[in-house]
């Protein structure tokens, strides 16, 4: 049996998304649990161009037994057009096996997101990502106002999820809040998984 962990799943263009990932894993370990960082493949409108196996760099790519297994998610996407991008939602369209079985009932769930522009639908990519959650019979854990970072912040943070404004170039870092909120979701996340398992952290 594995050691229970908190899956972190997400898509990067970029690499915004990616470190939002990163301190949302901190949050997770801070909060007693392991955290395992996947990401998808790109997709392609080409049929003949394929990904390698393994990516150059980064996280592995994740397997449906990173999802079974998991006893939370953190589901992360930058957004295209106020919704998640295409790489997420395919291998999100490939878990009919698991919504069979129920593999995924009952498992808490936050999501996060960055964009180019400050409103650049933020909270619309956010809801796209909980609709298969909900679908899934996951448990929806967002981000409360006790946070003081979500009343402070001048970028990114909703209480639906952690997200961040990374900037016309896509390069402005996580500031101080966004930070804080990413690494408040994890740990948020960790220790719901933890009383919900019956743990103790």
């Amino acid at each position: 049996m594995t050691t229970p962990y908190v899956l972190v799943l997400f898509y990067s263009r970029n690499g915004s998304t990616s470190e939002m990932a990163r301190q949302i894993a901190r949050g997770i370990e801070m909060g007693g649990m392991e955290a395992r960082l996947r990401t998808v493949p790109a997709v392609s409108a080409d049929c003949e161009a394929s990904a390698p196996d393994v990516p150059e760099s980064g996280a592995p790519y994740a397997t449906l037994d990173d999802l079974r297994h998991c006893s939370g998610l953190a589901l992360g996407s930058p957004t295209r057009f106020g919704n998640m991008a295409a790489p997420l939602k395919y291998f999100l369209d490939g878990t009919s096996n698991l919504w069979l079985t129920g593999a995924l009932v009952g498992k808490p769930a936050a999501v996060f997101t960055s964009t180019a522009s400050l409103h650049g639908g933020q909270e619309t990519t956010l809801m796209s990502m909980l609709l298969p959650l909900l679908h899934h019979g996951m448990l929806i854990t967002g981000l409360p106002y006790s946070e003081s970072a979500l009343l402070d912040t001048t970028g990114g943070g909703t209480p639906y999820g952690a997200s961040h404004h990374a900037g016309q170039d896509g390069k402005r870092p996580l500031d101080k809040h966004e930070t804080e909120l990413c690494r408040a979701l994890g740990q948020r996340l960790a220790k719901i998984a933890v009383a919900l398992s019956g743990q103790s952290a």
